[in-house]
């Protein structure tokens, strides 16, 4: 029974000691392989490997996937003509050197996180300070993003770090200047409308010339048409007039009377106070003009 229990406290011994010798990496991490405490190797690739147990050998887990820095506060940066702004800006980066990242940093992320916010902050006060606000907002802003990430890969290889990505989420004006920026594109949009008003007005006032223009010469050619038309119907008509009259003369005396005594008695109160022996009630008497019998 003794040697039974020996053997398997022997057994538990030995899976214990084969247990510390074994480690799995992940395709998510690098590990790193310490000897008596110095680095002797990084392991990159996924897989079973196998390693001394402690204390002679021991293992360190990194993160090997790309994470993100944003920072939870927007900082306060002065540009060229000397406008305090609020940018808001996030990273993205990758560890790629886990040897040179863990002389740096250790374990400890965080540290990492706050040595790229510096660095981001200076690569950002150095590039804001060169440019308006309005090339900070929209006129070169692309510009500013690669510049400050090619600052910022410049000094996260020291640590052994790749910048995948810098990025500026919001610009914006502090609230001092806030209100002072929105009256002055406020008047700059009423200066704007006053010219399209006034402009609206000229040409409102320039068609309404050239349509009175129009109606001016139009009812002149339309007079000036009538008047020929009418011209040409009395000379038709004198025409006319004459070639009747040459025909018969009494008949056509007879016809005007007729237009005459129609003009004057066009009512019951048209009233005419005229001797009637006159010339003009002949035809009253007899249509050819001469006494009754």
């Amino acid at each position: 029974m003794n040697r039974i229990l020996s053997l398997v406290v022997a057994a538990l011994v030995v899976l214990l000691l084969l247990s510390t010798t074994v480690f799995v990496v992940n395709q998510r991490q690098y590990a790193i392989l310490f000897s008596f405490g110095e680095i002797k190797e990084v392991i990159k690739e996924p897989g079973l490997h196998f390693k001394l147990p402690p204390p002679f050998q021991n293992v360190v887990y990194l993160d090997n996937r790309i994470l993100t820095i944003d920072p939870p506060e927007t900082d306060r940066f002065i540009t060229a003509e000397k406008m305090n702004i609020l940018v808001d800006a996030y990273v993205k980066w990758r560890i790629v050197d886990p040897r040179l990242y863990f002389v740096s940093f250790g374990v400890d992320e965080q540290r990492a996180k706050d040595r790229m916010s510096q660095i981001v902050k200076a690569a950002l006060n150095e590039e804001i300070t060169k440019r308006t606000v309005r090339d900070v907002i929209s006129g070169e802003r692309g510009k500013v993003m690669d510049a400050i990430q090619k600052k910022v890969e410049e000094e996260a290889k020291q640590i052994g770090v790749d910048i995948i990505d810098v990025r500026l989420k919001r610009v914006d004006y502090v609230d001092q200047i806030n209100s002072s920026v929105y009256d002055r594109m406020k008047s700059e949009r009423a200066r704007v409308a006053n010219e399209l008003r006034s402009t609206g007005f000229a040409e409102s006032e320039k068609i309404r010339a050239d349509a009175d223009k129009q109606r001016t010469v139009i009812l002149a050619e339309a007079y000036r048409d009538a008047e020929t038309l009418r011209g040409e119907g009395d000379a038709k008509a004198s025409q006319i007039y004459a070639e009747a009259f040459g025909k018969n003369p009494e008949f056509y005396k007879f016809y005007r009377s007729l237009e005459a005594y129609r003009a004057s008695f066009k009512t019951r109160h048209d009233l005419m106070v005229i001797d009637p022996n006159s010339e003009f009630f002949k035809y009253f008497k007899s249509s050819a003009g001469g006494s009754s019998k």
